[in-house]
Order: C-alpha cells, then sequence, then structure tokens
C-alpha cells in the first residue's frame, strides 16, 4: 500500500509537469479531462498507450460515457476519492492508491468525486488503436 501510495504521489507530480499535456473532451460538470501521455507500443502494431488525468473539483462529475471498443483502461485514484459505477456493477467508492479496469465495451454510468468540500484525481490509462482520437464518447438519453 506504501508503495502504491509512493507511486500515486511520483505520477500526480510528473503529470503537473508534462509537456504533452492538453486538454481533452470528455468532461462534465466540474472536470478537467487531461491527454498526458501517449504512446505507440512498438511490439503491438497499430496500439497505443495513452494517459488521461481527471480532475474533479468538489462535487464534480463526469456525464455518463462509452469508451472505443478497442479500448482497455485500467484507472488508478491518485487523490481524495471517486464514486464510480461500470456496467449495472454496483456504485463503488475508491479512494487513492485504489484502481480499477474497463473492458471494450463497457458503460460508465456513474464517475464523480464522493466529496463536495475535496477535490479528486484520477489516471485512466488506455490501451487503444492508435487512430482512435475520441476516448469519451457520452452515452445519449
Amino acid at each position: 500500500m506504501i508503495k502504491t501510495l509512493h507511486f500515486a504521489a511520483a505520477l500526480t507530480a510528473l503529470l503537473s509537469v508534462s509537456a504533452l499535456a492538453h486538454d481533452t473532451p470528455g468532461g462534465g460538470e466540474g472536470a478537467k479531462v487531461t491527454l498526458v501521455y501517449e504512446h505507440e507500443l512498438p511490439n503491438v502494431p497499430g496500439k497505443s498507450m495513452k494517459g488521461v488525468l481527471v480532475e474533479y473539483a468538489p462535487g464534480g462529475f463526469s456525464d455518463a460515457h462509452t469508451h472505443p471498443v478497442s479500448s482497455f483502461i485500467y484507472a488508478t485514484i491518485l487523490e481524495g476519492a471517486i464514486r464510480s459505477q461500470v456496467n449495472d456493477g454496483p456504485i463503488t467508492v475508491y479512494k487513492a492508491g485504489d484502481s480499477f479496469s474497463e473492458l471494450p465495451g463497457d458503460r460508465h454510468g456513474v464517475s464523480e468525486n464522493a466529496s463536495k468540500t475535496q477535490p479528486a484525481k484520477l489516471l485512466a490509462v488506455f490501451v487503444v488503436d492508435t487512430a482512435e482520437r475520441e476516448l469519451t464518447i457520452p452515452i445519449k438519453k
């Protein structure tokens, strides 16, 4: 657990100064979504690894969404606590140092800061088709 927290702190520091960082669509109210890393996988032609930093203000959230069907996602909570629901699974609160994954085709119905007073951050690492540019696709109601 301590190693995970040190890793999260190091990632937060790295991401805050990333030269690759730029905003990307996909936020909701009180959410900032930034592509912070992108690299083609030399041993898997046509696939890339893309890191997305999601920062939630107190009470912030992302709208219900999916991701490209080519994507596998591994998310790590860097700061605060995030309430999440994937598909019809239970709503779960993840705290700093916790991780979860999303499989191709999953629906992310709930993704929000669990706190009304403290910010929260997560890093979502995608393995996705290199050509994919839109990483978050809103679910139309």
